[in-house]
């Protein structure tokens, strides 16, 4: 009987092609679960972003649970661990990135409706208490996914391929 079971092979990064990166830099801020943090790190290769900026007290490598979540995509995504939050903030902004985060609060504008400049860094918090007030006020604009149900707020993996993908193709790179 044939192996039903999907197999992913690693290729290796010495022999990978070069790939031209979308401007985009992911900021993951305090990330409770590690499995998040893979799913973004699948998430962001399928988009070929630029950087993933990993901060607080969010999993990075070597962690189990990112290898199983992101199928090795963290192998080919370029990124960085800072302890504080602000820092990663202060590097982007040294190197003229306008940061925008990504948080249901009052006067956010609705993702589709926002002009995504390029390049961009987004913001995205922990899973229970979103961005707090001190990381919000370094961001350059506030933007949210629109609900339609009862729930405010959606899974912040899934959110995250969202606003990606709406950026790509709003830059025409998808």
């Amino acid at each position: 009987m044939a192996d039903l079971e999907p197999h992913y092979a690693q290729v290796p990064r010495q022999d990978l092609p070069q790939i031209t990166r979308n401007p985009l830099h992911a900021v993951i801020d305090n990330f409770r679960s590690a499995y998040n943090v893979g799913s973004v790190f699948r998430t962001a290769d399928a988009g070929a972003i630029q950087h993933i900026h990993l901060c607080g007290m969010s999993a990075h490598q070597p962690h189990r649970k990112i290898e199983k979540t992101s199928l090795g995509a963290f192998e080919y995504v370029p990124w960085t661990y800072y302890e504080r939050t602000s820092d990663a903030l202060d590097w982007l902004r040294a190197q003229n990135v306008p940061i925008v985060a990504i948080e249901v609060v009052d006067g956010a504008i609705g993702h589709t409706q926002f002009a995504w400049p390029k390049p961009v860094a987004v913001v995205f918090g922990n899973e229970v208490t979103g961005i707090n007030e001190k990381t919000l006020a370094k961001c350059d604009a506030t933007v949210c996914i629109r609900m339609c149900g009862f729930k405010n707020s959606i899974n912040v993996a899934t959110a995250y391929g969202i606003v990606q993908y709406e950026i790509l193709r709003q830059w025409g790179a998808v």
